[in-house]
């Protein structure tokens, strides 16, 4: 027999669908900061997955994925087990177009947290505390940081066979294993053995159609893996082949100037390809950027001027098709 999902003393049994309002703190206006986590359940047992976006508050295509989500008909077809929601993580960096809380610090370098610490430390404490005890499974919907676009790709721990296997059902065009980072939700879910899955995709405070519907798909694609949905939500793109990234690698500016790039995020590329110019303001000088690896350009930058060292590409090699 399924459990209830309790957060926060509401108690949801199967069936029950409704809105848990999350009190994360206050605003120096004495305005509350209020998590919306949004609860389905299903009359029959299955697994529960939590559905998160909006981590980083300037990362707005992971917000709009699990909004379109949210409010689409989808989550009216329930086959089994329940779906917690949980569009907008970051309230705080959201109404501020930032990637982090008051005091600069990073949510997703905060977990597990603690209620007596920062912002970002509570905010990272209220869904360990609350919501992973409910979960099976994680669904994390991020962005390219600042002006870095990130091409759709799905990320997960290399040795998560669980998780390995869902990556390939979500369908990104791109698939990168690799390790977790200390405090961030993807290495507290490894320690409390919930497989997760990073999807990336698009800018910051810019809306990709792109990301955002490779994104919604791949949702759908896993959730009807796992029965969530009736297997009629997934849909495949047969005409794509998946990469399997097995390393990365940031290519920077050797210089400062104007940046002007000639290859892209979902290209593939030689040692030795020419990828852009940096270019002297006053027109003395243009200095070619000339790729470091074979792979495929994961993401780069989009900024006009960037600085000596900026990460320009992100590069993807050691991979194979799938």
């Amino acid at each position: 027999m399924a459990k209830d999902i309790v957060i926060d003393k509401e108690v949801f049994k199967p069936g029950e669908s409704g809105v848990v309002k999350l009190n994360v703190g206050r605003l120096p206006s004495d305005t509350k900061i209020t998590i919306f986590a949004h609860v389905f359940r299903s009359k029959v047992e299955g697994p529960t997955t939590l559905i998160l976006g909006g981590v980083h508050g300037d990362e707005i295509n992971g917000i709009e994925i699990v909004r379109r989500f949210l409010n689409g008909d989808t989550l009216d077809n329930l086959k089994s087990g329940s779906v917690i929601v949980i569009p907008l993580l970051n309230v705080y960096g959201f109404i501020n177009f930032n990637r982090y809380v008051p005091d600069g610090k990073d949510v997703n370098r905060s977990f597990p947290g603690t209620m007596n610490g920062s912002l970002a430390s509570r905010i990272a404490r209220t869904v360990t505390k609350y919501i992973l005890p409910n979960v099976d499974y994680i669904f994390d919907f991020h962005t390219g940081g600042d002006s870095r676009f990130n091409y759709p790709q799905i990320r997960y721990s290399k040795f998560d066979k669980v998780a390995a296997e869902l990556a390939i059902k979500f369908d990104a065009p791109l698939l990168i294993q690799g390790g977790t980072i200390p405090k961030s939700l993807r290495r507290t879910a490894k320690d409390l053995s919930i497989p997760t899955l990073v999807y990336e995709g698009g800018e910051s405070v810019r809306l990709s159609s792109l990301a955002i519907d490779n994104g919604l798909r791949g949702l759908k694609n896993c959730l009807g893996f796992l029965g969530i949905l009736p297997a009629s939500f997934r849909k495949l793109n047969k005409k794509k082949e998946k990469v399997l990234i097995k390393k990365t690698s940031w290519l920077r500016a050797s210089y400062s100037g104007i940046f002007i790039w000639t290859k892209q995020s979902g290209e593939s590329v030689s040692r030795g390809d020419k990828l852009g110019t940096i270019n002297d303001p006053n027109g003395q000088k243009s200095i070619s950027v000339i790729s470091h690896k074979t792979g495929f350009i994961i993401g780069h930058n989009n900024a006009s001027v960037v600085n000596q060292g900026d990460a320009l590409f992100h590069i993807g090699y050691e991979s194979e098709t799938l």
